[in-house]
Parts: structure tokens; C-alpha cells; sequence
């Protein structure tokens, strides 16, 4: 691994609206012990010693944003986010040039640890074509029809929740979303970018409080979560 590949970049889509929510702000806004949840990943993320950067992308009309308290911080910078994920984290991969570790992390999951960080990173070695935080499924699994009822229970041997962050390559992560951008592949997260690329991202065993703030109880479960970190000082 040459010097330039040593250097790791969080980068962070942070340009959703989201509407599950059902608030008047973006989620990412919200609140939880009076910081918001990009506050609370942002601060995670900056503080890890070995993420040189922080990328976010931003809604182009966001309001919120210059009234955090770190958004001012020297290792943090913003770009104009895109309509979908994929195109976010376009923008962030181009704001920088040459090529480094693109640590690609959900603005919404503001319970991520410097441990499990640290497990991703240290994952290079195994997995150098790049890899992600997940969990292994533990509950049994059910596809569904489309009138809401059980059409078959699905063997969850094998099956993982995938997790954020995702660890690549820039230059392969930028041209691997590109192309199937352009040929209209389903692309969900980076790792599925580069699946589609042929590639096999390594699986990192992370932790299952490393929830993403999707709908309105997820707030509480974040708080408690965090108030136990901080208490077992993660």
C-alpha cells in the first residue's frame, strides 16, 4: 500500500430529505440530547485519527448546515449533493483528486464507534479490493406478496444486514458508480456499485446498534444507544 492509498476520506451523503420521518426538517437535523444526528456522526468521524478528511454532501438549498457548531471545523468540507445517494457521493469523490480510501458513511447513523472503525481499517489487509461493516442476520427471514402476506420463509444462513461505513478505493468506487450509473443499474450502496463491477467486497463483522435513524422510534433507540456508549466510553 503506497502513501498516497494510506490516506482515508470519510465522505458523507448528507442531501436527503427524509420523508419517512414525517418532520418539517431533514432527519438529519433532528435532535437527539440537543445535537443533531449529522452533528453527532460528523463529530465520530472527525475525531477518529486516521481519517485525514470529511467530505459531506449537502441538499443545494439547505438551510441548517452553517449553524452546526463544527461547521467551521479545518477537516471538514461541502459539496452540492445530487438527487440520489449514488450521485452525493460522485460529488464528494470528484471534490478531491488523486486516489485514497473513500470511507463512505450514512449521515443517519450516528452510533457508529471508533472500534468498528477502526475493524474496517484495519480489513485492508484481508480485503484490499475493499470492504463493508455488516451484521449477520439473526431473525428468521420472510418474502412477501404484494397483498402483505408470507409468500415463503428465506433460509438466512449466509445472509447479512449491510452497514455503513463502506471502504474503497476512490478511483474504483468513482468509476464503478459512473458506469453503472450509465447503464442504469440498481445501485443501493457503494458495495453494490462494485459487485456490479465484478468485485467481491469483504465483510466486516460490525456493530448491531450501528442503526440507521430511518423512521420516528429510531431516535429513541439512538439515544439510548448513545447514552450506553457513553457510559462504557466506545
Amino acid at each position: 500500500m503506497n502513501d498516497s492509498q494510506d490516506k482515508i476520506v470519510a465522505i458523507v451523503p448528507a442531501a436527503g430529505i427524509g420523508s419517512r420521518m414525517g418532520a418539517e426538517i431533514p432527519k438529519q437535523y433532528l435532535q437527539i440530547d440537543d445535537k443533531t444526528i449529522l452533528e453527532l456522526t460528523l463529530e465520530l468521524l472527525l475525531t477518529h485519527p486516521k481519517i485525514d478528511l470529511v467530505v459531506v454532501a449537502l441538499h443545494p438549498a439547505d438551510q441548517f448546515f452553517n449553524g452546526l457548531s463544527l461547521s467551521l471545523h479545518p477537516k471538514l468540507h461541502t459539496v452540492v449533493g445530487g438527487s440520489e445517494r449514488a450521485d452525493s457521493v460522485l460529488a464528494c469523490l470528484n471534490y478531491l483528486d488523486g486516489d485514497y480510501w473513500a470511507m463512505v458513511h450514512d449521515a443517519a447513523r450516528p452510533c457508529l464507534t471508533h472500534g468498528d472503525i477502526d475493524k474496517l481499517i484495519a480489513s485492508r489487509q484481508r480485503f484490499p479490493q475493499g470492504a463493508i461493516l455488516a451484521a449477520p442476520v439473526r431473525d428468521t427471514m420472510k418474502r412477501g406478496n404484494a397483498d402483505g402476506t408470507v409468500k415463503e420463509t428465506v433460509c438466512r444462513e449466509l445472509l447479512w444486514h449491510a452497514l455503513t461505513p463502506q471502504l474503497f478505493l476512490a478511483t474504483a468506487l468513482k468509476d464503478n458508480l459512473e458506469q453503472a450509473l450509465a447503464q442504469s443499474a440498481v445501485i443501493t450502496d457503494e458495495a453494490s456499485a462494485m459487485e456490479w463491477a465484478g468485485v467481491s467486497p469483504g465483510l466486516v463483522d460490525g456493530r448491531v446498534d450501528n442503526i440507521k435513524i430511518t423512521h420516528p422510534d429510531d431516535l429513541l433507540l439512538a439515544g439510548l444507544f448513545l447514552a450506553n456508549a457513553k457510559k462504557l466510553d466506545l
